[in-house]
């Protein structure tokens, strides 16, 4: 069993943070980079975006990665790093000027960035942000830290939990940002998971993997796979259990932790997509198997027709259905009943595959709530998958006509 508790990404030990407006954005009032440092070297693993065009730091940080182990992150906001010429060679030097800033090795450096695609990085502000945040580190800066990595991002994105394996208190905490250009597999999306637990590499690293196919990519806002997505996760060690390098019960509480982060931020970013009012989350039961189920789920949440009914408040399941049906997977139509739920109620709109007569006045209630839940039951075997979304509205449109200005 796991437990929350406070101090986001500096709750496991020996990790500190910070965060702050080092010029990147014009805004002076929004924070543009963070760090987030261990005393010790730790294991270390990433997922990243599945799209061929992908961020400069991305490169370099695979690179760094590829041994199993970092020490520390730096990720800047405002400016994505991605399509310039020089990209490369602006992330290596990120990472060697926080190597440097506090006496690590350049390898041990995870490097992200978030923003705008296509325009050259300025190196002035990101040098002066680096060698300041070390003067700022501490073990209250995790809020900091994750306002640092926002974009267009409405909601700080943090969680830390506790959960025990050999007798000892084991940590996890992690910051996300994530609103926009949001598709799986995976979204504008980074998350920055830390833990004290003392796993190997390739265990850690198959926990992130096995956790990430579950809930990190299984969100979508948009349709549109970001070029920077990553998430990683250290892991110090200093909780003291048993080093885990085999799946056992020190595994499974492992993916259990990273399960719950996990779903917490799928649940967040998706609540959070840009222009938002409503969280949705597909619950889709009775698929012919696990894969299946994860294809259709995805399917609805991704329908942009879905996506607009929802913010009207129209109980309109054949939009369902028709997003059902083009998700490439084989299945019975007519076995398909859909309902509509919410905090007010639970209506059912469709019934072996056809429209259903149901409560109007009812159905709009339980579509104006904040959040809902769309439940798809399919009578063809065990499958089943959570995704999560959000509804499509004006302001999308607003914010993203003009991103770069």
């Amino acid at each position: 069993m796991t437990k929350r508790i406070n101090g986001g990404v500096c709750a496991p030990k020996g990790f500190r943070a910070a965060g702050m407006h080092c010029g990147v954005r014009k805004n002076h009032s929004k924070k543009d980079i963070a760090m987030i440092v261990c005393d010790v070297r730790c294991a270390a693993a990433a997922v990243y975006t599945q799209n061929k065009v992908f961020g400069a730091p991305i490169t370099v940080t695979r690179n760094n990665l590829s041994d199993g182990y970092a020490q520390a992150v730096i990720c800047n906001s405002g400016n994505a790093n991605t399509a310039n010429l020089d990209g490369v060679e602006k992330a290596q030097m990120m990472s060697d000027l926080t190597a440097s800033a506090l006496g690590l090795d350049s390898k041990d450096i995870i490097v992200a960035s978030t923003g705008v695609i296509g325009q050259s990085l300025d190196m002035a502000p990101i040098e002066y942000g680096i060698n300041e945040l070390p003067k700022l580190l501490s073990a209250d800066g995790g809020s900091d830290a994750a306002l640092a990595i926002m974009t267009t991002d409405t909601k700080v994105k943090e969680i830390s939990l506790e959960t025990e394996i050999d007798g000892k208190p084991v940590r996890f905490g992690a910051i996300s940002k994530g609103s926009g250009m949001i598709h799986p597999n995976m979204a504008t999306m980074l998350s920055f998971i830390t833990s004290d637990i003392n796993i190997s590499p390739e265990m850690l690293g198959k926990a992130l993997k096995e956790v990430v196919k579950d809930t990190y990519n299984m969100i979508s806002v948009d349709g549109d796979t970001s070029t920077n997505d990553m998430v990683s996760v250290m892991a110090s060690g200093l909780a003291g259990n048993k080093r885990i390098e085999t799946e056992g019960d020190g595994y499974e509480k492992t993916v259990e932790a990273l399960r719950e982060i996990g779903t917490y931020m799928a649940s967040m970013i998706a609540g959070d997509g840009e222009g938002a009012t409503k969280l949705l989350t597909c619950k889709l039961h009775g698929a012919k198997d696990i894969l299946s189920a994860k294809a259709i789920a995805k399917s609805v949440i991704a329908s942009s027709l879905v996506k607009a009914a929802m913010f009207g408040a129209d109980a309109n399941c054949g939009r369902v259905l028709c997003a059902m049906g083009y998700s490439g997977e084989d299945f019975d139509p007519s076995k398909v009943s859909v309902w509509f739920e919410s905090a007010v109620g639970k209506i059912k709109v469709c019934e072996k595959g056809c429209g259903m007569k149901f409560d109007e006045d009812l159905a709009k209630k339980i579509l104006l709530e904040k959040e809902i839940d769309i439940v798809i039951e399919m009578e063809e075997g065990e499958g089943y998958a959570t995704a999560w979304g959000c509804d499509l509205t004006y302001d999308y449109v607003k914010i993203n006509g003009d991103y770069r200005t």
